[in-house]
């Protein structure tokens, strides 16, 4: 097995890591800056909630199909073709901020442009990588990915934080950039010799289009493993409520909201690096029950205080825990997946994780309109808990 550094050597690796940064960075800025946005025009947090609904719903909808292009067609020419269906999503936005609009029916509409584009990159993207390693090098570029990924995710909201309070289009337009790189990068990006580009070219149809959604449902360590990861997020869905946090709770500017939104990145690259160096082996399933209840006790301590200190804290400990729930995830699942097969069980993944995080952004709003913002996220982390523990009797190969 090589090195973290060893691996990096592999230009192929290279290319997908630098692909993967620019992506991240410009999904970001832009969804950092779309939150506040909407925030801004109508001062609701269930304006955001309907944000992220918005996002999910084409995952959902697009599960089948999206894992089964993955797995038909080239991933690499897959995930570049709707990335730029993401920048034009991003060009309504700087078209939308110019020209004064405050319909937030359009944002909402974006919304949904971006979650289309996302559903069909993110099984296509995640199913490139077990092509350009080995399989004992896969642990070690699946914890540089996370890296990777959880870096552009301090990168690119304290960028969009600065950039939003001189003007919200440079933002998206600096998102737009940063996506437009990440294209050519993905485009030459070099499989393993004896690779093809086509996982199954088998004759089209439904049996095989659900053959994804089977595998996962004959799997009991798979299913428990991203199904605890959606059930915890959903309800410990804090990261939504950021903006509101920010303006209402700590009375903080669009920088100092930028830098907030940053901290989950910042835990979660820390820990990434942790993982690069010493991937959890060893008592994986404990860890994980583990690692989601401190999730949920440090957004149960955001939810809560009145301190950017102690909030920007909690949201640092509660990332790196997730990180740490991330990567045993990122790695059972293509370990355990025959590749032919990969881009149909990530598309199901890439369900749960969606429900995890834009419908946890969705009840995340409901709740703060219905109990008010501290107790919605302080009784999601306390949920969080709870299901930690439900997990850990009700899946006894998970313990």
């Amino acid at each position: 097995m090589a090195t973290a550094l060893g691996v990096l050597r592999q230009q192929a690796v290279r290319r997908y890591l630098g692909s993967t940064a620019f992506a991240a960075i410009g999904i970001n800025i832009c969804i950092t800056a779309l939150f506040k946005q909407v925030y801004d025009i109508t001062g609701d947090p269930f304006s955001i909630g309907l944000l992220g609904l918005a996002q999910f719903v084409p995952g959902l909808v697009l599960a089948i199909p999206s894992g089964y292009i993955a797995d038909r067609f080239d991933r690499r020419r897959v995930t570049a073709g709707f990335l730029l269906l993401r920048l034009l999503s991003i060009a309504v936005l700087i078209w939308f901020t110019n020209s004064g609009s405050t319909a937030v029916s359009v944002l909402v509409l974006v919304a949904i442009g971006i979650g289309v584009a996302d559903a069909l990159i993110t099984p296509s993207r995640r199913a490139i990588l077990p092509l350009i390693v080995s399989t004992d090098d896969l642990p070690r570029v699946i914890a540089l990915w996370t890296a990777t990924f959880t870096s552009s995710a301090i990168v690119g909201p304290a960028l969009a934080g600065f950039l939003y309070s001189i003007d919200p289009s440079i933002a998206y337009a600096a998102a737009g950039g940063s996506a437009l790189l990440s294209v050519p990068l993905t485009l030459g990006i070099r499989y393993l010799p004896g690779v093809t580009p086509v996982a199954d070219e088998r004759r089209p149809s439904v049996r095989l289009a659900l053959q994804g959604l089977r595998f996962i449902r004959r799997s009991p360590i798979v299913l428990a493993a991203i199904s605890l990861d959606l059930f915890a997020v959903l309800f410990g869905g804090a990261v939504a409520l950021i903006p509101v946090v920010a303006s209402d709770r700590l009375g903080v500017g669009d920088v100092a909201y930028g830098w907030l939104r940053a901290a989950p990145g910042v835990g979660a690259a820390a820990m990434a690096i942790v993982l690069a160096i010493r991937p959890v082996s060893r008592r994986v399933g404990p860890t994980l029950l583990v690692v989601v209840a401190v999730f949920g006790a440090g957004t149960v301590v955001f939810g809560l205080t009145r301190s950017y200190v102690v909030a920007f804290i909690a949201l640092v400990v509660l990332s790196a825990a997730d990180m740490v729930s991330m990567f045993i995830r990122g790695a059972i699942v293509p370990l355990a997946t025959p590749p032919d097969q990969l881009g149909r069980v990530t598309a199901v993944e890439g369900v749960f994780i969606g429900a995890s995080n834009e419908l946890g952004a969705f009840e995340s709003g409901l709740a703060a309109r219905w109990f008010g913002v501290p107790w919605a996220i302080a009784g999601g982390g306390i949920a969080t808990i709870v299901i930690a523990g439900a997990f850990a009797v009700g899946f006894p190969a998970l313990r």
